[in-house]
């Protein structure tokens, strides 16, 4: 499959790490819509695997084995995790945990595809940062993603793999007795650090909860030229249907023709919204506009969007 960017707006704020081993520096040039570095995979390849459908009520536990589903790429290595969530319930805060386990933990890297199956967002292995322990928690890679699928979307996927340079990396977790000592505001003491090789294994726990905060707007806003229906996984099923553009909403009988100032205000107003990273607010005064008669909200909304792509 092509690697082609998919209309996105963008504003993310969790802190994002790099290194080969994983310290507390944030990456900052980090963008998930950019998909030049992401591995590139075949539509075919992508077609073929059984996609998990994720409950957003309940904490999706996976365990990684060898004798899971795999892609045929140079790139990635062992087995993959391909969920299928709703697309319907609005913005989606979703958390990624992966667990260690006997000093061995699977780096997570994340491709985010719209409803036509097309990558949308790429979140690498640095995303997904060390965590210690806690009361409940146990030494972990987590990361937190915030999308918001475009209107008419019914489905987004999300596949999860490691790669082959992240099997040549580690994570440094935290000496128990040091978390101890800084907990207690004792003396740390002067001990290493446990060292967590990344492997083909792991346990990883998905979280997804609906969010009002900005996000990563996935898929085409207005219209698709994507294909149509896929085969997913060994037996056919129908792929949500590409998204056609709504129509405007019918002005009422003998309306008055909305206001320049009042058209104008509602232009400005979603101009910020979307310039402040607030899509959600700016659908919803685009909504208003044209329920008002406007004729020029829906061109400035997309040229802002497009502005920020």
């Amino acid at each position: 499959m092509k690697m082609t960017k998919t209309l996105v707006a963008f504003c993310l704020s969790a802190a994002l790490l790099a290194g080969q081993s994983f310290t507390a520096h944030a990456d900052i040039n980090l963008v998930p819509q950019d998909l030049s570095a992401a591995p590139t995979l075949s539509a075919q390849s992508i077609q073929s695997l059984t996609w998990q459908p994720v409950d957003p009520s309940r904490t999706q536990i996976t365990t990684l084995a060898n004798s899971g589903q795999r892609l045929n790429d140079a790139e990635l290595a062992g087995p993959v995790v391909a969920y299928s969530l709703p697309a319907n319930i609005g913005e989606l805060t979703l958390t990624l945990t992966s667990e260690v386990e006997k000093n061995q933990v699977f780096a997570p890297n994340v491709l985010v595809l719209d409803e036509n199956m097309r990558p949308a967002a790429w979140f690498p292995s640095r995303f997904f940062t060390y965590q210690q322990p806690g009361v409940m928690s146990a030494d972990r890679l987590e990361g937190v993603m915030k999308l918001t699928p475009a209107l008419g979307q019914q489905k987004i996927y999300l596949l999860v793999f490691t790669t082959e340079k992240d099997l040549t990396q580690t994570t440094t977790m935290i000496d128990p007795a040091k978390a101890y000592a800084k907990g207690t505001g004792n003396a740390v003491p002067d001990i290493p650090d446990p060292i967590a090789h990344h492997s083909r294994e792991g346990t990883l726990k998905l979280k997804v909860k609906t969010s009002a905060g900005s996000s990563i707007l996935v898929g085409p806003l207005f219209g698709s030229s994507g294909p149509g229906p896929v085969t997913v996984g060994n037996s056919p099923a129908v792929a949500p249907a590409a998204y056609t553009a709504a129509p405007a909403p019918t002005p009422a009988a003998k309306r008055e023709p909305i206001m320049n100032d009042t058209e104008g205000y509602f232009n400005q107003s979603i101009k910020q919204a979307v310039d402040s990273g607030n899509i959600d607010k700016a659908l919803k005064l685009l909504d208003e506009a044209e329920r008002l008669g406007s004729t020029s909200a829906r061109k400035v909304f997309i040229s802002s969007v497009k502005g920020k792509g």
